[in-house]
């Protein structure tokens, strides 16, 4: 039992050394990465602001382009036909209109 104890406190004696060793690299690594970290967190901010401001530009000129053909198809199109007569009528009267005599 005696040996057993031994055993455990001498395990203990490397086990301890090394432990405190991996927590002051880890600490040591972490300082060394967190500049970077913070330069990281603002780009992906500067960035996250950047796609949604143009997310939010993008997304309301989609919005005026649909309304605008909604408008189109729901008005413009059932008027076609008399856009259509009224253009034949102008080009009608255009033809028979005498030509314009320019001045050399």
């Amino acid at each position: 039992m005696e040996v057993l104890v031994l055993l455990f406190v001498l395990g203990a004696l490397v086990v301890v050394p090394l432990l405190i060793l991996k927590v002051a690299i880890e600490l040591l690594v972490g300082l060394l990465v967190l500049p970077f970290k913070i330069i990281g967190g603002l780009f992906k901010l500067a960035f996250g602001l950047l796609g949604a401001v143009f997310g939010v530009l993008f997304g309301g000129i989609g919005l005026v382009l649909g309304l605008v053909a909604t408008v189109v198809v729901l008005v413009l199109l059932p008027l076609a036909p008399l856009l259509l007569l009224g253009g034949i009528v102008w080009l009608a009267l255009k033809a028979a209109a005498p030509a314009a005599v320019r001045p050399v």
